[in-house]
């Protein structure tokens, strides 16, 4: 299987998300061999849309001549679309948001109903592809918080999509919270390989990836420097 992971974080290399991104690959890696190809996307020079819609008439031809051409082509050459982000504003980064923007070319002026609303009709054949959100967040709960970002990926990728979210994601970067972050990070290991083998993710794992790894209140007093 060919992986594409967006890395969505401005961090990029430091980024919170992504060691739980690299867990759920070990997992994966386990027992299959995978190619796994990491874009840091705020390293790539990528235009904002124009809203032109020329890239929907003349065959997916944008007319900005930068690198989306060459992220397109690995797009489509892919089987898996991970995407590695930190909640921003209950929603993705700029960078990542302005990529997705970028995939307009994909699409055609042309419109069908899709599972009760519609969609455009693609200008290239994507339906080999899966989508996967790992989301990490710096709040103490999910709560609230992932909804909007799960909601538009959902909208986005209809079908072949999986989501993971993890509330207190900074702990993974601080090496004296390892007693709750390495157990979790074997969680996400768990349901890497759970994808790997069926594509699918058990829902009882999913929740507790997504569950506090210490009591709110205790993570919210560490954050606030009352403990």
């Amino acid at each position: 299987m060919k992986i594409l992971v967006l890395n969505g974080s401005p961090k990029k290399e430091r980024s919170d998300t992504l060691h739980i991104t690299r867990a759920f690959l070990e997992g994966m890696t386990a027992e299959d061999r995978h190619e796994i190809q990491t874009i840091d996307v705020i390293d790539q020079h990528i235009e904002f849309c124009s809203g032109c819609l020329a890239c929907m008439r003349n065959g997916g031809i944008c007319r900005h001549d930068d690198d989306m051409r060459a992220i397109l082509e690995q797009i489509l050459a892919s089987d898996l679309l991970l995407f590695s982000f930190p909640l921003y504003c209950y929603g993705m980064p700029a960078m990542l948001k302005n990529l997705i923007d970028r995939t307009l070319p994909l699409s055609s002026m042309a419109m069908q109903q899709v599972g009760g609303r519609y969609a455009h009709v693609g200008q290239a054949d994507y339906s080999h592809l899966r989508y996967l959100m790992i989301c990490g967040y710096g709040f103490p709960n999910s709560r609230h918080n992932f909804e909007p970002a799960a909601e538009q990926f959902r909208l986005m990728f209809p079908s072949g999509h999986t989501i993971i979210t993890v509330p207190e994601s900074p702990m993974f970067n601080a090496p004296e919270a390892a007693s709750v972050t390495v157990p979790r990070l074997a969680l996400v290991r768990e349901a890497g390989r759970q994808y790997g083998r069926t594509g699918t993710i058990e829902a009882g794992l999913l929740a507790q990836i997504g569950s506090p790894m210490i009591p709110e209140e205790v993570y919210a007093g560490i954050v606030n420097g009352q403990v």
